[in-house]
């Protein structure tokens, strides 16, 4: 199986590979098997399916289950099963067939149109029946609604047999002078015919008469009527009642709507050749059409090429595997071609294999046809020393250049450049002293405005790790932004300094003390600098940095006092509280030491709190923890009970309540110093 990607669309050739000829024993056929690669990959997708010299038509049965191929030399027919992929049966005729078709759903029944003007009616049993025509027919459709045979060749009439009375009809009577082709449309069952003057008449077989003519010569432009004449019809395919297909004598294929006279594409293969097969591919919109030299793929709405298929020999009959992307080739040579498009649609259900073949294809490839060879142009070969091979078979000629194999090349090479290797084991130790200089001290060449920026970014990307993929990614950054050209000048105009002294830039950077200090100490111990301005700080430059990390560290502890003052009075638990003398006050980490002191403080009391009983750790944990933790054992159980305590806002609240009741019982005059007068009571009537 040899397998093409043109226009990067696999193309499978399944009938690719060398045969083995059937005299030959079975021990003889596994040693080439062993030996020869083409014979290891070749597929067998039907077994002996070939003819004793050239194949002129191939066709399927209707139920898809039989494939009829018809050839020479003797003329015969032969049929083969699918679902034993082998030879069913096959039968010699008188003369060669023109065409055939099959008249039942199976093999049963097949009609054969032989180039000697007789027409064979076949059955199960062999022939069956034998009738001449009065002209030599091309070609043949069967009408399965009345039993008519319909027959053309080199006259205007179309013969009518009908096969249900045995005997014929009254013919259709034509413009045309010959007829090459003719077809029936499943849908509405109009008759075409196809001309060698370039017309095509439509036939209603229940009126017998006319229904229309279309002249094929309208659709094709004025220069190829020039020099071609009237263009003869070559073939004809429908697709649904309304689309048509017509293949011409110039090698165009031309696409109608059967209501109107122009066609809406017109497609040229470009070999002058005539179209002699034309199907469509209704899942991808694609018409697939067929001359002697080529097979064509391309769209039907745009007319664009998609791939194509070429032979050595003549192609001469194309048969579509119909809902599927396998299609075999009639030709002039003894195999049948067979090819595999996975494009096109998927393997048909009597070779499933083919899917899971290609799929390990595509999963594995194999080699190309020349990855053993090597493409030289002229003047390489030239420079080798083999322009006296030109001409052999040792230099395959191929577009501009040659092919050539790869030990020849190499041969040719160590003669002509002896030295290379020398040359090569250069090169190769370069790179490694190159490799062994990436890990050594490398010296910043900074800008003069801007330094500290600058070597803030590179800075960066050298603290983080060695060998992490981040390190290369800040460092590249870092590079670019100081040698992008829209950035460029921020690192060379002066008017673009930053001033670091400045109240906005100190709000806006926070201050890290410990990396300065470390970059001072670094730059100091930089003795082999060859740039002293842009390598190394001077004394004014420290005091400067001096003088500025001593303000800011007293704008920072200044912020700190207030955030912490904020946070006492808060009711939110601390992240880190300090209960020692040694750290600073507010109850915050002022350095990373200090955290690792208060680390190692709760290890050491942790250690002393196992040390101690149960009830010990209960009683710390009721002083320490905001919530008290209690066990008790009530009939064999266990209890837990959590007492949650208060909080500040609590005890403040509570206090503030009672300073004002206290407030309030100052402030209170008692009602007992208060005296009632008392008031006279006279009688109402005296």
């Amino acid at each position: 199986m040899q397998v093409s990607n043109p226009n990067n669309i696999k193309i499978y050739n399944l009938s690719c590979g060398k045969s083995l000829p059937e005299f030959i024993s079975d021990k003889r056929k596994r040693s080439l098997l062993k030996k020869d690669d083409d014979l290891r990959r070749r597929i067998e997708l039907i077994q002996d399916f070939e003819m004793p010299t050239v194949s002129s038509n191939v066709k399927m049965s209707p139920d898809q289950q039989y494939i009829f191929a018809t050839g020479t030399y003797k003329p015969r027919v032969r049929c083969y099963d699918v679902k034993d992929l082998s030879l069913k049966f096959e039968r010699c005729l008188d003369a060669e067939v023109v065409k055939f078709d099959v008249l039942s759903e199976d093999y049963s029944k097949l009609v054969f149109l032989l180039n000697d003007r007789t027409v064979e009616l076949h059955t199960q049993q062999g022939r069956h029946y034998t009738v001449r025509i009065p002209k030599f027919g091309r070609d043949l459709a069967y009408h399965p609604a009345n039993c008519d045979l319909m027959l053309v060749g080199a006259g205007s009439e179309v013969y009518r047999l009908n096969l249900d009375q045995g005997r014929f009809l009254k013919s259709f009577e034509t413009q045309s002078p010959e007829l090459n082709v003719c077809t029936l449309n499943e849908f509405h069952h109009l008759l075409i015919t196809g001309g060698i003057d370039g017309r095509i008449e439509c036939w209603d077989p229940r009126s017998k008469c006319r229904a229309g003519i279309l002249d094929c010569n309208l659709g094709l432009s004025s220069s190829i009527m020039e020099g071609n004449g009237n263009v003869k019809v070559s073939s004809l395919k429908f697709k649904g009642p309304l689309h048509m297909a017509v293949g011409t004598s110039t090698g165009h294929v031309l696409l109608y709507d059967i209501r109107s006279q122009r066609p809406y594409i017109v497609k040229d293969h470009r070999y002058d050749l005539p179209i002699h097969s034309i199907d469509f591919n209704e899942e991808n919109n694609m018409v697939i059409s067929s001359d002697a030299r080529a097979v064509k793929f391309w769209n039907e709405t745009t007319g664009e090429a998609v791939t194509a298929v070429e032979l050595e020999s003549d192609i001469n009959d194309l048969h579509v595997v119909k809902g599927t992307g396998l299609f075999f080739l009639a030709n002039e040579s003894p195999k049948i071609r067979s090819y595999f498009i996975p494009m096109l649609g998927p393997a048909p259900k009597w070779c499933l294999f083919l899917d899971n073949l290609t799929e390990e294809l595509e999963e594995n490839p194999t080699q190309e046809m020349y990855d053993d060879y090597k493409f030289l142009t002229q003047k390489d070969v030239a420079n080798l020393g083999l322009t006296n091979l030109v001409g052999t078979s040792l230099l395959k000629a191929y577009m501009h250049g040659y092919f050539v194999d790869m030990r020849l090349y190499h041969k040719a090479l160590s003669i002509a450049n002896p030295f290379a290797y020398k040359e090569y084991r250069k090169k190769k130790i370069a790179d490694k002293i190159e490799e062994a200089r990436e890990n050594r001290v490398k010296l910043k060449k900074l800008p003069k405005v801007n330094r500290n920026l600058a070597d803030r970014l590179l800075s960066r990307a050298d603290e983080e790790e060695p060998n992490s993929g981040k390190k290369k990614k800040m460092k590249k950054e870092a590079t670019n932004l100081l040698s992008d050209p829209r950035f460029k000048a921020m690192f060379e105009d002066p008017s673009f300094q930053v001033d670091e002294e400045s109240e906005e830039f100190k709000l806006l950077n926070p201050v890290v003390s410990k990396q300065f200090e470390k970059q001072i100490s670094k730059k100091k111990t930089q003795t082999t600098q060859s740039d002293d301005e842009q390598n190394q700080l001077s004394d004014d430059d420290q005091k400067e940095g001096r003088k500025w990390i001593a303000e800011a560290k007293s704008e920072h502890k200044l912020k700190k006092k207030r955030i912490i003052g904020k946070s006492n009075t808060s009711a939110e638990p601390r992240m880190f509280e300090i209960k020692s003398d040694k750290h600073l006050e507010g109850n915050m980490f002022a350095t990373l030491d200090d955290l690792d002191a208060f680390y190692n403080d709760q290890i050491q009391n942790d250690k002393k709190r196992k040390i101690n009983s149960l009830e010990e750790r209960i009683e710390e944990e009721e002083n320490e923890k905001s919530f008290l933790v209690s066990s008790k054992n009530k009939m064999g159980g266990k209890e837990a009970t959590f007492r949650i305590k208060k909080e500040n806002k609590e005890k403040t609240r509570s206090e503030d309540e009672k300073k004002h009741r206290e407030e309030r019982r100052q402030v209170r005059r008692p009602a007992q110093k208060l005296q009632r007068q008392r008031v006279r009571k006279t009688p109402f009537f005296k």
